[in-house]
């Protein structure tokens, strides 16, 4: 069951925005999620330093979130990072090992590591 787009009310540190991901990322939400995140990015404008995707309660992510994940990157303002959240032995963070895209972004085991500066 794919469910709709609904990433947690962002928690805000200075600098950086926090976003907790839905169970499924797919191509059902992929596409309706990709607008609402860039939304709350560059409502942060100049003060955004770092933007976290927590993937920790995803249990299903195919190419889509991949997509999604590139999508959301390059659409940051220039001198904003990305860094995700994953458990070691999730399904998304095995995703993220496959398609390479670890490489590109920093993926942190907990939360806590990745909102520390």
């Amino acid at each position: 069951m794919t469910f709709l787009p609904n990433p947690t009310e962002p928690r805000d540190l200075p600098g950086r925005v926090h976003l907790t991901m839905p169970a499924e990322i797919d191509f059902c939400n992929a596409e309706q999620l990709l607008p609402l995140i860039v939304s709350e990015a560059q409502a942060r404008g100049d003060r955004l330093e770092v933007l976290v995707l927590d993937l920790t309660a995803t249990c299903f992510m195919d190419s889509q979130g991949i997509r999604l994940i590139n999508d959301i990157r390059h659409r940051l303002r220039p001198g904003a990072r990305m860094r995700l959240v994953a458990r070691p032995e999730g399904v998304a963070s095995r995703v993220l090992e496959l398609t390479g895209l670890r490489r590109d972004v920093p993926v942190y085991d907990n939360l806590a590591e990745a909102m520390a500066s």
